[in-house]
């Protein structure tokens, strides 16, 4: 099992930014790829942002540009966010998911996180 805790969220005015981590603790595998979602009320979950083990980034066409997803290499445990010129339409409860597996031939695992609410007010 793995467990993924998040942290950082809060009440941010439009145009600030913020900073999220999540540290994943427990069985942990090096092939991963860790990643941010956020689900918005009344809306259904979306992804925000990925990063693979290998550093590799994609990001939603709604962050491109203002945000920055990075990990700690060292660590191979903790990933974060930042959100730059935050925009309300960014109000969410953002989420972390990690994916990994054992070997190139093993299954893959998914684990979430409980969230950590980012409200962002005009």
């Amino acid at each position: 099992q793995v467990q993924l805790v998040e942290s950082g969220g809060g009440l941010v005015q439009a145009g600030g930014s913020l900073r999220l981590s999540c540290q994943a603790s427990g069985n942990i595998f090096t092939i991963n790829t860790m990643a941010w979602y956020r689900q918005a009320p009344g809306k259904e979950r979306e992804l925000v942002a990925t990063i693979t083990g290998r550093g590799n980034t994609d990001y939603a066409d709604s962050v491109k540009g203002r945000s920055t997803i990075s990990r700690d290499n060292a660590k191979n445990t903790v990933v974060y966010l930042q959100v730059n010129n935050l925009k309300v339409e960014d109000t969410g409860v953002y989420s972390c998911n990690r994916e990994q597996r054992r070997d190139p031939f093993d299954l893959l695992y998914s684990y979430w996180g409980q969230g950590t609410q980012v409200t962002v007010s005009s």
